[in-house]
């Protein structure tokens, strides 16, 4: 069996998104590939789609396609029971059941994208396909990890003779339950787990994101920004699909308009995507219900042998040796200068763009290195590193 493939659906809400991965994973099937559709999705809506109940548990629709709608408690308890214990040992003792657990921000996709390489990592399968929650909790949903990742980072210095020596003074100052020895094996497991996650997600050969649009502007404008922050965090997107595109032969005349404005915003898409893999899904006049409804929407616009190849993309993020020292690039399309925050912790470079915020850990090669500048020209962060 091939190496299994990751493909992660986003998009603005209502355009359409469920529907498209839906068709993919249809497509794979009948093609003869294994495949997984999962939904991260609170508000899951695989089962109108399919007509069946589809729920918590792994469900069979069709020959060589199964489904999946995740409920991140469910799995918290039934499948990550030992992680959930290395979470309590980490959090004060009120935080103590898993109800208010997934209160904290971030843990509910935290489960969901386990689940996801807990089924990566089964072998069973040549093709998952994740339907994602509207864009903006996607990318709360793929930045995790690493956030984690990063909190955890500045945790594990401490040690274990650390705790051991805050052990007497934790809980009757602090009110919080430091993990003892066998606790900190389990918090590592689980760091092991996050660092694993995180690459699995970025890993271009196997994971890449789609983004579904509409020909309109409130939509290209948050896809706009749905793609410059997937390039912020160094994610591969290697499709766009434009959804509900009006038929040519639609000649109303209460279509005239309508057509010009669509064909003017098919346009501005396909211009500021420019390089990017892009389909065009026309409008229909009914719910695409049913397998065999799906089944006529990938033949209609995207039945070709290379669907599902792997179109992988330079790194949106490098960094590089320079005759001064060294220097980090990093792809941000439809951004301006203006909107860039750009500053130097302890080991991590710090970029601010709107409401989002990486803290990107930097080379240990460059433990002896500070920011010396930094310029954003033709879509690219240039950041100059120098030695004291």
């Amino acid at each position: 069996m091939e190496q299994c493939r990751i493909i992660i659906f986003t998009g603005k809400g209502g355009v359409g998104k469920t529907s498209v991965a839906a068709a993919h994973a249809v497509k794979a099937s009948d093609e003869g590939k294994c495949t997984m559709l999962i939904s991260t999705d609170m508000a899951h809506n695989l089962s109108d789609l399919f007509m069946t109940t589809i729920g918590r548990t792994v469900k069979t629709v069709k020959e060589n396609l199964t489904v999946l709608e995740i409920d991140p408690e469910y799995e918290m308890q039934h499948e990550f029971s030992e992680m959930m214990q290395a979470l309590y040992e980490m959090l004060p003792t009120e935080l103590g059941n898993a109800q208010e657990l997934l209160m904290i921000p971030g843990v509910e996709e935290l489960f969901s994208l386990l689940k996801v390489k807990q089924l990566y990592e089964s072998g069973k399968y040549d093709l998952i396909v994740v339907d994602c929650a509207p864009t903006g909790e996607t990318l709360s949903l793929l930045k995790f990890p690493e956030l984690l990742s990063w909190y955890m980072e500045k945790f594990f210095p401490l040690g274990k003779l650390a705790m051991a020596v805050m052990h007497p003074i934790s809980k009757p100052l602090l009110n919080i339950q430091l993990p003892n020895g066998k606790a900190m094996n389990d918090i590592e497991r689980f760091y092991l787990e996050l660092n694993d996650l995180n690459k699995l997600l970025k890993n271009r050969e196997i994971s890449s994101v789609r983004i579904v649009a509409l020909p309109e502007k409130m939509v290209l404008e948050e896809t706009k920004r749905n793609y410059m922050y997937l390039n912020l965090y160094n994610f591969q997107t290697d499709g766009l699909f434009i959804n509900r595109v009006l038929p040519k032969n639609a000649n109303a005349q209460f279509f005239d308009e309508w057509h010009k404005i669509q064909e003017q915003y098919i346009n501005d898409l396909e211009n500021a995507f420019e390089g990017l893999d892009i389909r065009k899904i026309s409008w229909y006049d009914t719910d695409l219900n049913g397998i065999e409804a799906l089944r006529q929407l990938y033949k209609d616009s995207f039945d070709d042998e290379d669907l599902f190849a792997v179109r992988k993309s330079a790194e949106s993020e490098r960094f590089e040796k320079t005759d001064e020292g060294y220097k980090m690039e990093l792809y941000l399309p439809f951004v301006d200068k203006k909107e860039v925050d750009l500053s130097e912790g302890e080991n991590e470079l710090i970029i601010k763009i709107g409401n989002y915020r990486r803290d990107i850990m930097l080379p240990s090669v460059l433990t002896k290195f500070h920011v010396a500048g930094a310029k954003l020209e033709n879509s690219v962060l240039t950041v100059k590193f120098t030695e004291e």
